[in-house]
């Protein structure tokens, strides 16, 4: 189907039971437009996408009044408590958790033994638990999962998206004066990493130093998800599209977009700020480790400046093509209209394409009954480095004198 990107629930769950997003009643809005794809269930916009992404934006530098709010109850919440908790999952993650105070935020993997992103939960703690955030359908198999593996351990794991839902918003809720939104007056409250480069990470990106990441202020808020009714008083609300415009141009990798069944963290360069790489063993640590030291991520994500004089946007899975070239070299993952960027995308891409070379999107658009009823619509796009291709082979380069790029 035109535009579906498999999601790291299916490619590790594929016989799991089908999964139903929660129609988020923030829909009933006037203007809201449903978004599809992982963000099912909630609103792509409600009007004018160009605006409400602008308007986020301006949010980031507030200090007071009622902040922009961007519905993301699509994604799931799990819950993780007993005293065993961040000992626990520390040995199963590529994060160290433990040392975490209330309200701290972490990022980090659950790798397959081949050192696949299986998922890539933000967390939470609370005190008494670790809340996880991930993609909607995600949830229940992760409660699954974890449920499997605690086995004498002290702890408990459950699904809470049900009673709990998450919005996004671009600067903290309630800020150094408290909350003016009393959605918020209890939320648990998480911080993206992506800011900069976490405690024992690692830049894959070619341009640490200037990486637009560095700006990128995002925060997912844990609400009842009765109290979401209550944001449409007071509250401003974005459509997904605007949030996903900014993450694009900050080079943010996304489980539900970017990884599939053959993912490993350096391709997307969440090695900056989901893995410590000097924590003890975890599963899938070993290929972590081969191409970090001995070896080269075989793909690469990069983020495209798209032609717009088609006045639309290639599908999330378009293959990409060198020009001149009849074999594809990767797909566009995420894309978005930016409100002075125009059409950007990410996409993921053989490690061995010139960084160079121009690339073109073929979007074959909805499927055809048949060959006759086939389109397709070609998209020029220029390529901006964000994992190097040269990324890896730590151990040669340390010898060499050429580190320089860790915590």
């Amino acid at each position: 189907m035109r535009g579906t990107i498999m999601s790291t629930a299916e490619n590790i769950a594929a016989d799991a039971p089908e999964y139903t997003p929660i129609p988020s009643p923030l829909m009933q809005v006037h203007g809201a437009f449903a978004a599809d794809g992982p963000d099912a269930g909630v609103a792509a916009h409600y009007g004018n996408p160009l605006a409400e992404q602008r308007a986020l934006v301006r949010d980031r530098g507030a200090t007071t009044g009622d902040p922009v709010v961007v519905d993301r109850s699509s994604l799931g919440v799990v819950r993780v408590s007993g005293p065993d908790r961040a000992s626990w999952l520390t040995s199963l993650a590529s994060q160290v958790l433990t040392g975490m105070n209330p309200g701290d935020s972490r990022e980090f993997l659950l790798l397959s033994p081949q050192g696949r992103i299986e998922y890539a939960p933000a967390a939470i703690e609370d005190g008494q638990a670790l809340w996880l955030i991930v993609e909607g359908a995600q949830a229940e198999p992760l409660t699954d999962y974890l449920n499997r593996m605690k086995f004498m351990l002290r702890v408990d794991i459950e699904n809470m998206s049900g009673e709990y839902a998450v919005v996004e918003t671009a600067r903290n809720p309630r800020g150094e004066q408290g909350t003016a939104h009393p959605a918020f007056a209890d939320a648990l409250i998480w911080r993206d990493p992506w800011t900069a480069l976490v405690e024992g990470g690692y830049h894959y990106s070619a341009t640490p130093d200037a990486h637009p990441g560095t700006g990128y202020e995002r925060y997912l808020s844990i609400i009842p998800r009765d109290k979401l009714t209550t944001l449409t008083e007071g509250a401003q609300l974005a459509g997904v599209w605007a949030a996903e415009a900014l993450r694009i141009e900050a080079w943010r990798p996304r489980a539900g977009t970017e990884v599939d069944n053959k993912t490993i963290p350096q391709e997307l360069d969440y090695t900056r700020t989901a893995v410590h790489f000097e924590k003890g063993c975890y599963k899938g640590q070993e290929t972590v480790a081969r191409v970090h030291n001995l070896g080269h991520p075989p793909r690469r994500l990069v983020f495209l400046d798209l032609d717009g004089s088609e006045h639309t946007l290639p599908a999330a899975g378009s293959e990409l093509f060198v020009e001149g070239k009849p074999r594809a070299v990767g797909r566009i993952t995420s894309v978005a209209l930016h409100h002075e960027a125009g059409p950007i995308a990410l996409a993921v891409i053989k490690r061995a394409v010139d960084p160079a070379a121009p690339l073109r999107a073929v979007d074959t658009g909805e499927a055809a009954t048949d060959e006759s009823s086939a389109t397709a619509t070609e998209y020029a796009a220029a390529q901006t480095l964000i994992v190097s291709p040269e990324a890896g082979e730590i151990a040669r380069k340390s010898v060499a004198g050429q580190d320089f790029l860790k915590r």
